[in-house]
């Protein structure tokens, strides 16, 4: 018959000999991740990329985007028009509903050739001025550039620039931009942060199941080893009286007492921290919105190939040239049916002008009322409530810039409505772009809790006090730590006998 008994000494094999792997993979996971709180996985940030565009001129000859979009052969596809600069030239780019990438020369109208090396020197030393490059060769992939971000810029050119930083630039095959930089000593620390972390060792693309599985058992391992551990500990301290020894735990060896301890001490923090790696893998697609999601061309109700501008180009430069608007980029976009220009300066601040209006005014962000009257196509749902927020709130927040959220755009105010569908869907609204920056279903709120902020501790208020927040991670991760590695310790014992007796039998 099962017995208590009999449950307590599984619950006691479990951890015995689940810890012997599940401890390694514990400390270097909480060592990885300690380094990972300072310095992130490898991504270029908005910031860095507009900083490095020069300013878009206003004597320089453009072509409109109504002759652009009459090049095209898909103009109703495009779903992006972007005025920028590659490799030192003002370029559209032209992004279409299946992601392709096209660049046309701004002044020319020609369709910009697949770029070679030349091409990705110039775009490399445009971004970094004063330095100089040497091409790497071309990678699909590699343990840098694993963001489905760069899917429609594969393969990837590498190009090493002698700065001082020793920056390692990716330029796309397709644009010829700058999509990625990584400077010597992120790629060091990466080596033993998120790298180490994320077990990258062992991915294949962007796109691994292989990995994702591996990952998710690992992680189940440890949450398994992790909770039985927790068990034993609870079971072996005597809360009531002392043992024989005169203490609260029976283990009088150095680091068998000290495992019980820092189990005791710091075990629910390690228990979060496994599990949650776990639900940030989302096994299964347990945390995958459920329903109908947010019609993003409805809101729009117009594609922009299909909705021309009153303003030339170059018109729409001088008007926010007049406001004082250090212009690097912008993008053609469309809102409820209405066009307007999004115009981004070297800080990543916008403005708005609208495209349509015979006497058009740059503007620094929408009405409200005329985001709540697009938003309303978004769902086919009653809107429960709209607030404009000035603070964040659990679900919209900042990331500091080692986060791999950094280069997600969370400014202040932003517009939120909640949907009174099933999933009571939570909607992000940017009122200085008219852009939908965020949105949540009831199950991807659960996921946010189960896994960020269990994994990361980034409500708000935590955030805005980042140095006492990231003070106790780090002091609660030397504690897991040492926790892990008493247990890597009683681990190689136990294996170690184990051998040596299996031996004894056979011999």
């Amino acid at each position: 018959m099962w017995t208590s008994a009999h449950a307590k000494r599984l619950v006691f094999l479990v951890h015995r000999w689940t810890g012997v792997a599940a401890c390694v993979l514990m400390a270097l996971w909480v060592f990885s991740g300690v380094v990972m709180l300072f310095v992130g996985y490898p991504k270029l940030l908005p910031t860095e990329h507009l900083q490095a565009l020069p300013s878009l001129s206003t004597n320089q000859t453009y072509l409109s985007v109504e002759a652009v979009l009459k090049q095209s052969q898909s103009a109703a596809k495009v779903q992006q028009i972007m005025l920028t600069t590659i490799a030192g030239r003002p370029s559209y780019r032209l992004q279409e509903a299946d992601g392709t990438l096209r660049v046309i020369d701004a002044s020319k109208g020609a369709a910009a050739p697949a770029p070679d090396d030349v091409t990705a020197l110039r775009s490399a030393q445009a971004f970094l001025a004063g330095a100089h490059g040497v091409v790497q060769g071309r990678t699909q992939d590699d343990r840098w550039t694993h963001s489905a971000l760069l899917n429609p810029h594969r393969p990837l050119i590498k190009v090493l620039m002698d700065d001082s930083a020793s920056t390692l630039l990716y330029i796309s095959s397709t644009t010829g931009e700058v999509v990625m930089d990584v400077p010597r000593n992120q790629r060091y620390w990466n080596y033993v942060g998120a790298w180490l972390h994320w077990v990258y060792m062992f991915r294949e693309g962007p796109k691994d199941p292989v990995w994702s599985w591996l990952v998710i058992g690992l992680s189940a391992l440890g949450t398994v080893s992790a909770v039985a551990g927790a068990f034993v500990g609870i079971w072996r301290w005597r809360f009531n009286g002392r043992y024989k020894s005169g203490a609260k735990t029976p283990y009088r060896e150095f680091q068998m007492r000290w495992h019980h301890i820092t189990g005791l001490v710091f075990g629910v923090m390690m228990i979060f921290w496994i599990f949650s790696g776990l639900m940030s893998m989302n096994p299964l697609g347990i945390f995958s919105p459920q329903g109908a999601r947010p019609d993003l061309r409805a809101y729009q109700h117009a594609g922009i190939g299909n909705n021309p501008s009153r303003l030339t180009t170059k018109e729409a430069l001088t008007l926010l040239s007049a406001e004082g608007v250090d212009t690097r980029e912008v993008e053609w976009k469309v809102m409820d049916g209405h066009p307007y220009l999004l115009a981004f300066n070297g800080v990543g601040e916008t403005r708005i002008l609208p495209a349509n209006l015979a006497i058009p005014q740059v503007d620094r962000e929408f009405e409200r009322s005329k985001l709540e009257q697009a938003a309303k196509k978004l769902l086919p749902f009653a809107i429960h409530s709209t607030t404009l927020l000035s603070e964040y709130d659990a679900y919209y927040y900042r990331r500091g810039e080692a986060s791999m959220y950094s280069a997600a755009a969370r400014d202040l105010p932003v517009l939120r409505m909640q949907f009174e569908d099933p999933g009571n869907t939570v909607v992000y609204i940017n009122p200085a772009s008219g852009d939908v920056v965020l949105s949540l279903d009831r199950t991807q709120r659960t996921g946010r809790w189960l896994f960020n902020f269990l994994h990361s501790w980034d409500l708000p208020w935590m955030l805005r006090h980042s140095w006492p927040r990231d003070a106790i991670l780090v002091l609660l991760s030397i504690g897991a730590f040492f926790l892990a590695l008493t247990g890597i310790v009683l681990g190689y014992r136990r294996l170690k006998l184990f051998i040596c007796h299996k031996r004894r039998c056979l011999s």
